[in-house]
């Protein structure tokens, strides 16, 4: 492959200048590489040898992003333990249940408003109603919020959206590409999803008296790669039986977690953490293409507003029922607010489809948007907060009083 070095050195040199910037500004670099992204890529020139269109070396870095996914989550889930999350597990439940409620009723009746047939509306629900687990996980590690309270609310949502994405694939891409439902597709795909998550979690508490003698490795190299091994083959098979690989690769560190190595664990993936999750937004903005944003200008706008005010109302809803704080249950409510790579998978499937072709810029220019705007608000919760204190009456600060005494008076 002519000059794929060069076009993979080329765009390690802009990583690393947004990585720069970002330190400059003070800023959350998330955004940032999503911007270099759409600078470059397909639209771009080619100066001589340097070519910023990213052809040859496309495919490469794209296979880096997806693996920049697979270590934020695994290294997410290190943060966490199985017994922590079946332990909240009530609480992930009930609070999943209602996010989704929340925002897919949004999600259908916005499409429903702007007279569009039954499967745009389909996928028009799905791009706004799912997070991003990259930007999420990133924003969390990045702002040092893993032992927030609310993170593990925030984590069992990630799982919980995994295996709704795995379900509602299933239903929605026989419509969209041949006009035909599968409910027995969708079934499947809910037992494989559901059995992948027991399967992990029952076998690695079972094994954990193995792990720990297995990973009792003094070489750091021979440890780095069964551990390596361990990861990968957990998301493939994952991936394999038509569950999203993130959730293998978070299953993998909440078994992990649990075992007498994992600081060790986490010292030695911490830096492929970093340099593939730079890699995923960097390949993310990659597939944006900056000259068909205009599209879908205002309908993209309409969604953002909406999707920040059911995001919000979800996160006081899911907070609150588990018992949080009003501060906590806002910082969940504007951390879960960026869409990524899902949305980009279903504009990617209705275009294949033929679907209506607003969908295109509409989706592009409304995942940018809220990718730039999810690690701000949550960088400046606290900001945030502060105001809706003061508008709601709310208690100033971490209000300490237990919701559950408070419930129970009313």
């Amino acid at each position: 492959m002519e000059h794929i070095l060069l076009e993979v050195g080329l765009a390690f040199v802009l990583i690393a200048l947004a990585g720069i910037l970002s330190l400059r500004l003070r800023f959350s670099i998330v955004p940032i590489l999503i911007l270099v992204g759409m600078a470059v890529g397909p639209h771009a020139p080619r100066i001589g040898v340097i070519d910023f269109r990213f052809i040859v070396s496309g495919p490469l870095i794209d296979l880096m992003g997806r693996l920049g996914v697979v270590f934020l989550m695994f290294y997410l889930g290190l943060e966490f333990s199985v017994g922590r999350l079946v332990r909240a597990g009530r609480s992930i439940l009930v609070g999943g249940t209602i996010y989704m409620a929340v925002n897919f009723t949004v999600g259908i009746i916005f499409p429903c408003l702007l007279g569009w047939p039954l499967r745009e509306i389909l996928v028009a629900a799905g791009i706004t109603t799912i997070s991003s687990s990259a930007i999420v996980a990133k924003v969390l590690v990045d702002l040092k919020r893993t032992a927030n309270p609310e993170t593990e609310l925030i984590l069992g949502l990630m799982m919980f959206q995994d295996v709704f994405v795995a379900i509602y694939l299933s239903l929605i891409s026989g419509p969209i590409t041949l006009g035909t439902a599968s409910p027995t597709k969708a079934l499947i795909s809910t037992v494989l999803a559901l059995s992948v998550i027991a399967a992990l979690l029952l076998s690695g508490r079972r094994l954990m008296p193995l792990l720990n003698r297995w990973l009792n490795i003094p070489s750091d190299e021979v440890f780095l790669l069964v551990l390596l091994a361990l990861l990968m083959g957990t998301a493939g098979i994952s991936e394999a039986l038509g569950v999203t690989e993130t959730l293998g690769a978070l299953l993998a560190g909440l078994v992990l977690a649990e075992t007498v190595h994992f600081e060790r664990i986490e010292h030695l993936i911490a830096p492929f953490r970093d340099f593939f999750g730079a890699l995923f937004f960097f390949s993310f903005g990659l597939r944006i293409d900056p000259l068909s944003l205009g599209g879908g200008v205002w309908i993209a706008l309409a969604a953002v507003v909406l999707t920040l005010a059911g995001n919000f109302a979800a996160g006081i809803l899911m907070g609150r029922r588990a018992c949080l704080s009003y501060r906590a249950s806002t910082n969940i409510g504007l951390t879960i607010t960026s869409r990524g790579e899902f949305s980009i998978i279903l504009a990617d499937l209705a275009r294949s489809g033929g679907l209506l072709p607003v969908l295109q810029p509409f989706t592009a220019l409304y995942v940018l948007i809220l990718a730039v705007l999810g690690p701000l608000l949550t960088r400046e919760s606290r900001l945030i907060y502060r105001g809706l204190s003061r508008l709601f009456g709310w208690p100033p600060g971490k209000d300490a009083a237990p919701y559950k005494a408070e419930r129970q008076s009313l």
